[in-house]
């Protein structure tokens, strides 16, 4: 079995892949299909102040069906209402390799293992520490570490510049 890439409308991806599931089930081809997979990434994402896990779509508007290659099962796919088609040609749907497929699949557990914070706001910019010692003070973006959550935000305090580490959380745009 191999790994063909479905186009299917932004957004309907998870309905895709249940529609897709029920209608294997139902039919006699059910043993020539494997796994169908929305790729997605787990991102935490701070919102009013609050962290919140979202999954992130790595390709939106497309999932991967493994299946074996033929005329029925490619009928089958692409007669599933919310898909646009496969991707390849008309008549020969093409297959993802073997190390595209390994490629995606390691970015998904990637994504699993190590969630990444989605940062909003830039180096350079403005920011205004919400809680801690130094709430009400304003500061300016030095760095960013995502992956621990935190941001170093220069701060003048005495007339010197200093630099402190907060959690992302702590800090909110100007």
């Amino acid at each position: 079995m191999k790994f063909f890439v479905v186009h299917t409308y932004t957004g309907h991806e998870a309905k895709v892949k249940k529609l897709l599931s029920k209608l294997i089930e139902r039919s006699e081809l059910a043993d020539k299909f494997g796994r169908i997979i929305v790729p997605v990434e787990r991102v935490w994402r701070v919102k009013k102040g609050k962290k919140s896990v979202e999954e992130r779509r790595l390709f939106p508007g497309h999932i991967l069906v493994e299946m074996e290659p033929g005329e029925e099962t490619f009928k089958l796919v692409s007669s599933t209402p919310g898909v646009v088609r496969l991707l390849g040609t008309q008549k020969s749907p093409s297959a993802l390799s073997e190390e595209e497929t390994v490629a995606v699949l390691e970015e998904m557990n990637k994504g699993q293992e190590k969630m990444t914070a989605e940062v909003p706001f830039s180096t350079g910019e403005s920011v205004k520490i919400t809680s801690g010692p130094f709430a009400g003070f304003i500061g300016t973006v030095d760095e960013i570490n995502p992956e621990r959550g935190k941001v170093r935000v220069f701060v003048t305090i005495f007339g010197r510049s200093t630099p402190i580490e907060l959690d992302i959380i702590e800090v909110q745009t100007i």
